[in-house]
């Protein structure tokens, strides 16, 4: 069995990580299957929304595989930890917007894993946080720089120096989740949003999570500039007209991503 797997259905990607007997936690294989499987999913225009998500009950992921951890050389420890980094930025820089279904528990890297997507919607037994201080090492997939941008630096500075635990509530009233639901209803909630945002231009959609992950890093003008430049590239789609067509005809638009 695939240590993760992929499926589309209805113009949404399926990201599976699979390794429930161990708390879908990462090992180098992992990560070079999860890498592999985001680098197809940037260029597949079938795929308008991305959900990541891990098998069983117990974890979304426990973070990295510490059985593993414990026979790697310190350069292979440094491979890891530059893969997972990678891989995390590759999935924040996926032209989709993405949402993590977050079935369990979420500690060190599978945390980071969360925060790496737009938007988190969780199981209301999932605790999470970043907790690599307690093994004497730091967060490397992103952590220390995406939390503080969610949350703000102070809350985040306590969260991660003092390797804080959060129940699901916690971790929503802090702003880091979307919403917390019954398990059983985890990817039905996944889906509504997925479909909520499908209803609108494809590229228009792209667009527009471009505009907002590039523009929050840089002043207000250069933000701008971003904005105008993302903006161009709607105007001679074919599903700009499309939408001006359905408005005037009374009906929905259909989109086709050109």
């Amino acid at each position: 069995m695939a240590k993760v797997t992929f499926e589309v259905k209805n113009h949404i990607g399926y990201v599976t990580i699979n390794r429930p007997d161990v708390l879908n936690c990462f090992d180098y294989e992992t990560l070079s299957l999860l890498g592999e499987i985001v680098e197809d999913i940037r260029t597949n225009n079938e795929v308008r929304v991305v959900i990541f998500t891990a098998a069983g009950n117990k974890a979304f992921s426990a973070g990295a595989d510490l059985k593993e951890r414990k026979t790697l050389t310190v350069s292979e420890v440094r491979r890891n930890v530059n893969k997972i980094r990678t891989v995390f930025n590759d999935i924040a820089e996926l032209p989709q917007p993405t949402i993590a279904a977050v079935n369990g528990h979420a500690f060190g890297g599978g945390f980071e894993l969360m925060l790496a997507c737009d938007f988190r919607i969780a199981v209301k037994e999932a605790t999470m946080g970043l907790t690599e201080l307690k093994w004497a090492i730091i967060p490397g997939a992103g952590g220390t720089q995406r939390l503080p941008r969610i949350i703000g630096e102070a809350k985040a500075k306590e969260l991660i120096l003092t390797a804080k635990k959060l129940c699901a509530d916690e971790a929503t009233t802090l702003g880091i989740l979307t919403k917390v639901v019954e398990r059983d209803d985890l990817i039905d909630e996944c889906i509504s949003l997925a479909k909520e945002m499908m209803a609108n231009g494809p590229i228009a959609l792209q667009q527009a999570k471009y505009a907002i992950n590039y523009g929050m890093g840089v002043d207000l003008q250069t933000g701008l500039a971003i904005e105008a430049k993302a903006y161009e590239l709607t105007i001679p789609t074919k599903d700009r007209v499309e939408a001006l067509q359905a408005f005037g005809e009374k009906r929905p638009p259909v989109f086709i991503g050109e």
